[in-house]
């Protein structure tokens, strides 16, 4: 195969770097494809890339590494005519905690009213969309009902570096806001790693599970071109030490076809709250 495949990710952290160093020397030496990368310093970027006609004045690329929010905004703005082909095994289940200091006044989620709750970066789906649309479903809504404290730290990088999640526990801590809301692996890396004192923190409501990344192809896109692609990342494997590193680095331990019920609420929250407005 001849026709080079452009893939897109977004440099939210300098790791990126060689994450896919690693999966571009997998798809030249062992899957034998041409495939290539540009990284972009947003999600917005990279999703206008793909979308993008051969006669506009953009870089074009073929396939996306999307978080949620990108994937459900290049399906609505293509019209669904973008394809989603491959994610993490890791990409599925994610939950949205909403934690607070223990033994502190909130306890559980009516506790909420008329205090406030920290959030991360607007563009985050974990650490902002999802929670303001779960809790408006719990008879809790923003600006109403309870104060947000909101951290946008990392726009562009839709909450992928984590940083407005750190900021959310810190405010939590020092007292600025009663509660915060964090995506589960963040959670559970702040317990594993105890990023704070041990017991300081408690869980006290957990969402309904959702899912995050997707490889995402553009709609014209040769469908041999994303066969060939999805079937090289299918035959990644983990117990292979060649693979394993970059499999790591990515955060997962094998690639899947993609699962795509967990991303109706997403797509309802993004709706509801202005993010599948085409700029």
């Amino acid at each position: 195969m001849s026709q080079t495949i452009w893939v897109g990710a977004v440099a939210y952290d300098p790791k990126v770097v060689s994450i896919w160093e690693g999966m571009r020397r997998y798809f030249h030496e062992e899957a034998h494809l041409p495939v290539e990368v540009v990284l972009f310093q947003s999600y917005e970027t990279q999703v206008a890339a793909l979308l993008a006609s051969p006669d506009e004045p953009l870089p074009r690329i073929d396939i996306g590494w999307n978080t949620n929010l990108a994937y459900v905004q290049a399906d609505a703005w293509s019209d669904h005519r973008c394809r989603p082909i491959a994610m993490r095994d890791t990409d599925i289940g994610w939950m949205t905690k909403i934690v607070a200091v223990t033994g502190g006044p909130v306890a559980k989620l009516a506790d909420l009213r008329n205090r406030t709750l920290a959030l991360g970066s607007r563009d985050s789906g974990h650490a902002a969309i999802l929670p303001v649309y779960f809790l408006q479903r719990e008879g809790l809504a923003e600006g109403k009902d309870y104060r947000s404290l909101r951290f946008n730290t990392d726009l562009g990088k839709h909450g992928d570096t984590g940083t407005s999640e750190a900021d959310v526990i810190r405010a939590v801590l020092d007292g600025r806001a009663d509660a915060g809301a964090i995506g589960s692996p963040f959670w559970s890396t702040v317990r594993s790693e105890r990023l704070v004192p041990e017991g300081a923190l408690t869980e006290i409501w957990t969402s309904r599970p959702y899912n995050h990344c997707m490889f995402t192809t553009r709609s014209d896109l040769d469908p041999a071109l994303e066969q060939a692609f999805a079937k090289a990342l299918f035959e990644m494997s983990y117990d292979n030490p060649a693979h394993r590193p970059v499999l790591e680095a990515e955060g997962l331990r094998q690639w899947i076809a993609p699962q795509l019920e967990a991303y109706a609420e997403l797509r309802d929250a993004s709706a509801q709250q202005g993010f599948l407005k085409r700029p």
